[in-house]
């Protein structure tokens, strides 16, 4: 029997990824089971920043990608290229992304590149209409599709991936974790 810790890394770079994620972090860091590397992209830097100081993050690596008039195919390209140093240095289990930016998309796509597995939070959630929001919902059916562990928020959202042909083993109903982020602020002593 080995007690290695499970390497778990979060990748994400908005505000709402950061609070979403927030107690999924904070559990698994009070978890000795786990190891946590907290990834940013920087996607949106000052509101990521401010919603990490609010919850008492702190990023283990930050590729701080955000640029004045970025494009989304050059965010994709920077986020990408700077994964690729990061995997190579902490070699991580697992990749958990939340949502539906960029972020979550090339974290998935560059998790799968590595052959590490990926792990949606907030999964399964659709608009049907591939274009709407933009680019949001191509980026989350894109990260269903990568993802091998997919946490989704409702029943519906289950039913969802399931119609989409996933492996209804592989989907977890955990409810929003954005209620729980409220509730850490709300009342610290709340678990």
């Amino acid at each position: 029997m080995t007690n290695q810790q499970t390497k778990v890394m979060f990748i994400f770079g908005t505000r709402p990824e950061t609070i979403k994620l927030a107690p999924v972090i904070k559990e698994m860091q009070s978890d000795p089971d786990f190891q946590t590397i907290v990834t940013v992209t920087g996607q949106h830097r000052q509101m990521l920043d401010q919603a990490m100081a609010v919850f008492g993050l702190q990023a283990d690596y930050d590729l701080n990608v955000m640029q004045e008039n970025q494009t989304l195919s050059g965010l994709s390209q920077r986020i990408l290229a700077g994964l690729s140093d990061i995997f190579a240095d902490c070699r991580p289990d697992i990749v958990l992304v939340q949502g539906d930016t960029t972020s979550v998309l090339i974290g998935a796509l560059s998790a799968f590149y590595h052959g590490v597995k990926v792990g949606h939070v907030e999964a399964g959630l659709r608009t049907a209409d591939k274009r709407n929001p933009f680019p949001e919902e191509i980026n989350r059916r894109l990260a269903g599709v990568i993802a091998d562990l997919h946490f989704a928020p409702t029943t519906a959202a289950r039913g969802n991936l399931v119609r989409e042909g996933i492996d209804p083993s592989t989907i977890f109903i955990t409810g929003n974790s954005q209620i729980d982020a409220l509730l850490s602020v709300v009342d610290p002593n709340l678990n």
